[in-house]
């Protein structure tokens, strides 16, 4: 017996799936698995099934289209092909988020060994059509993965999966570039990294460690920090990137959350916050972190970012002058916005 990958268009009604597997069974060929993927021109059946030896390729096809079948297509298998799709994608995305640099080889084995390309330059425009893909490339600005293979089409649940594992990788390469260990200037280590639902209680104890004049500075009114509903909301963007910076207890093996800078938005501008506490301001972390945050927005999808402070917040005036120079500068009363290119940021070291 012979292994085979079979792919055919089904009209999506009763009774011609069980048309197609009569007329295999007739020929002694075992269905092992199937998927069905949903398109405008029908039910797209995608089988594995273990036929006869002597039964060759046109003969495969043949009994296909008497059962209805169309746009048949064929190729020999082995017993990877066993695994089934979502066994093989959670052992990509395990893959993918220990090291994001995985991503071309893990779409191609995803996509039956598709070839992976990267394309730079002009709008990035992603879809599928036909035996060409174009997926965001999380690892440059404004670039695309194009997947190309010679046979059979993409599926709007093959295209699916593939952005799902660019998402995982993109997600791999956020937490990847967001740790770090700054050391200041009088030799404090400072930790960065994503934060997440856990530091809820965190984050809201630094708040409470905060004056009012930061609190205003940071949200641009007189308020004393978002509800706790609301800060885990900004602690976990549905897209963009929440940072905390934390230091060590003297005297204790816990350690304490100092700073957040959260990058926020939808579309191709994201805006940049930054609440450092009082007593761990002008001392660097601003900079750093806020310099960090900012190379995570080309990851992120966006074009650019912009960041919004007061006209007498100089601690953040002098932060923005350390910053690539802004595309554009707005003021408003005594609200100053800038925005900045993505092209102009730079990955930290």
């Amino acid at each position: 017996m012979a292994l085979w990958r079979v792919r055919a268009t089904v009209d999506d009604r009763p009774g011609f799936l069980a048309v197609l597997t009569a007329s295999l069974a007739l020929r002694s060929v075992n269905i092992l698995a199937v998927q069905v993927h949903t398109t405008e021109g029908g039910a797209v059946d995608d089988f594995l099934v273990d036929a006869p030896d002597a039964l060759s390729e046109d003969e495969l096809i043949a009994a296909i289209e008497r059962g209805r079948g169309r746009d048949a297509w064929v190729s020999r298998t082995d017993v990877y092909g066993l695994i089934d799709p979502p066994t093989q994608a959670l052992t990509l995305a395990a893959r993918l988020a220990a090291d994001p640099d995985g991503l071309h080889g893990a779409l191609s084995s995803l996509l039956g060994g598709s070839l992976v390309r990267r394309e730079q330059g002009g709008a990035t425009v992603t879809g599928h059509a036909d035996t060409t893909m174009r997926l965001a490339d999380p690892f440059t600005d404004n670039g695309v993965l194009v997947v190309t293979r010679l046979a059979p089409a993409f599926t709007p649940a093959e295209f699916a999966r593939a952005q799902a594992l660019v998402e995982v990788a993109r997600a791999a390469l956020t937490r990847r570039l967001a740790s770090a260990v700054a050391l200041l200037p009088d030799g404090t280590e400072v930790a960065f990294r994503p934060a997440g639902s856990a530091d809820v209680s965190a984050v809201d104890d630094m708040h409470t460690r905060c004056g009012d004049r930061s609190l205003f500075m940071r949200y641009l009114a007189g308020t004393r920090g978002p509800s706790r509903g609301r800060l885990s909301r900004l602690l976990t963007p549905a897209r963009g990137c929440t940072l905390v910076a934390e230091t060590t207890v003297a005297g204790t093996a816990g350690s304490r959350v100092v700073a957040v800078a959260n990058l926020i938005g939808e579309g191709e501008t994201a805006e940049v916050a930054l609440l450092v506490e009082d007593g761990w301001q002008r001392r660097g972390i601003g900079t750093a972190l806020l310099r960090r945050l900012l190379t995570l927005a080309g990851p992120a999808g966006f074009r650019s970012v912009t960041l919004h402070t007061h006209c007498d917040n100089d601690a953040m005036l002098r932060t923005m002058k350390r910053l690539p120079l802004p595309a554009r500068t707005d003021r408003d009363g005594t609200l100053i916005s800038a925005t900045i290119a993505v092209s102009e940021l730079r990955a930290p070291v």
